[in-house]
């Protein structure tokens, strides 16, 4: 049994969060990380020093909670059990897009070892989940990304979207309306003035959309 198998579900999701808080470049704090999983910031203190206390995490002046080594193959185990099940869901048993992160997240703590491994050979070994994040390899390693946001495209440029966000079902809803999900080819026609929308070109449509998504719209 690995030692992700023998922690509480509490403590896996708490270390997957601040990995994914420190792959986005986010300064993992208590606040940030009790937002991101919907508690209060005294519970995810408490937490914290748990976590500390286990040598799972160190907390770094100016940096915020950072997982150890440790934690970090924690960390890296459980995200590669959950985006092999977001991918399975999604192309086996053809989930919708909005829904496969909240049902990977309810199975991704009983899956064992030995269905993990017969998951990926089934899919062929995938390298990124369908919402376009690299899944780590049996050796917990992952591919550095060469993406962009959308929001730093020029008026003109055109690109491939590689990557949205996984964890807000009415958003992922909105962008399979607009047609921009992993695989859409996006135009850039014009760029609103003093952070204003920008506007993009999906097939023949065109959509008017805010800095701030763009910014979370991966593209290469």
């Amino acid at each position: 049994m690995s030692k992700r198998m023998r922690l509480s579900d509490a403590i896996q999701d708490y270390l997957r969060e601040i990995y994914k808080l420190e792959s986005g470049g986010i300064r993992a704090t208590t606040t940030a990380i009790a937002g991101r999983l919907g508690v209060s910031a005294p519970s995810a203190t408490g937490m914290v020093k748990r976590l500390a206390a286990l040598g799972l995490v160190e907390h770094e002046r100016y940096r915020g909670v950072v997982l150890t080594e440790a934690g970090r193959r924690v960390a890296l185990e459980v995200t590669r059990h959950h985006r092999l099940l977001e991918r399975y869901l999604a192309e086996m048993l053809g989930l919708p897009l909005e829904l496969v992160h909240g049902e990977a997240d309810r199975l991704e703590h009983a899956l064992s070892e030995e269905l993990e491994a017969r998951i990926d050979e089934s899919l062929g070994f995938p390298s990124h989940d369908p919402h376009g994040h690299p899944i780590p390899d049996t050796a917990l390693t992952v591919p550095k990304p060469s993406i962009r946001a959308l929001s730093t495209l020029a008026t003109g440029e055109s690109a491939t979207v590689r990557s949205v966000p996984d964890d807000d079902a009415d958003l992922l809803r909105y962008l399979a309306d607009l047609n921009l999900l992993p695989g859409a080819r996006v135009e850039v026609r014009s760029s609103a003035p003093f952070a204003g929308p920008l506007t993009v070109r999906v097939g023949r449509a065109q959509h008017a959309i805010g800095r701030e998504l763009a910014g979370v719209i991966g593209v290469e």
